[in-house]
């Protein structure tokens, strides 16, 4: 029986991942405070005393723009955390798989990257999490880390999706930004292809290790999306909105700088796993019917 342990249940990734993994044997799921991703000791003591098979790690620091204030807690819980959890699951002979995020690239592509395009990031947390990557990459193992992009859930407060909802419901005029593109990824069906993997070729990974890029299928300015979410808003009936405009980057300043083009091409997971996501606005239109 498989014995997997994920970490970070938490979090928007984590607690889909804890109902969707929940089939597939024994788990054991963890966050702060029984896990601390800033102490390395009983980072390694966890895994060496639940001896896992399979370890996932949904846990990050994703606040961007504070990532550029606490750089040395973005950089224990993005970079070093994951190389320490390669070590112990290569010790184990474990699967590892790591999620990682489009941030790493500079958007300054016009077509979506693919996997070995260099990535150049343009913020602290985009550069702690390349190094994460970089750090399980060098341990090696059997690894899969999974690059994706614009995570979204419902279920917790903040996030894109929630905010254009209340913002529909307060301001008249939106405006959004039309010049900053990627692929919007609902964090459920990141979450069920991720435990699909884990039952993938009876969990022989070690001919299909490596670096993927796994998000939702198509792209989208933040523009389209936010239209396509108040399209599909079951409580439409509550929105103040009146119309949508475009806006610029530029004219919204953050601490932390965002890549504009950041889309991702997918193929080489569809081709190495025959799974892929489903297109962005299919996942929309299913996570706003919940």
């Amino acid at each position: 029986m498989k014995r997997v342990l994920l970490i970070g249940k938490q979090g928007q990734l984590g607690w889909e991942l804890h109902r969707s993994l929940a089939t597939l044997g024994e788990l054991a799921a963890v966050d702060y405070p029984e896990i601390d991703l800033q102490n390395q000791g009983a980072c390694r003591e966890l895994i060496q005393k639940i001896q896992p098979n399979i370890i996932i790690n949904a846990a990050a620091y994703t606040a961007v723009d504070q990532a550029e204030i606490e750089q040395e807690k973005a950089w224990m819980i993005n970079a070093i955390a994951p190389g320490i959890m390669a070590e112990e699951a290569q010790r184990l002979k474990a699967l590892f798989i790591h999620f990682s995020t489009d941030y790493v690239f500079d958007g300054k592509k016009a077509a979506p990257y693919i996997e070995n395009d260099t990535p150049n990031p343009l913020n602290q947390y985009g550069r702690s999490k390349l190094e994460g990557e970089r750090l399980v990459q060098q341990v090696g193992g059997i690894f899969l880390i999974l690059r994706t992009s614009w995570v979204y859930s419902l279920r917790q407060q903040g996030g894109f999706v929630n905010k254009v909802l209340q913002w529909s419901r307060q301001q008249e005029t939106l405006r959004i930004v039309d010049d900053q593109i990627a692929n919007p990824t609902w964090c459920r069906m990141l979450a069920e292809i991720t435990s699909q993997l884990t039952a993938y070729n009876d969990g022989n990974f070690r001919e299909c290790t490596g670096l993927y890029h796994l998000a939702g299928g198509g792209l989208a300015s933040r523009l389209d999306w936010a239209k396509a979410i108040l399209k599909l808003d079951p409580r439409s009936h509550e929105q103040v909105t009146r119309e949508i405009l475009p806006g610029k980057t530029t004219d919204f300043p953050t601490p932390a700088m965002r890549p504009l083009y950041s889309a991702m091409n997918c193929q080489l997971f569809a081709d190495t796993f025959q799974l892929q996501l489903p297109a962005w606005e299919d996942s929309l239109r299913l996570a706003m019917a919940h």
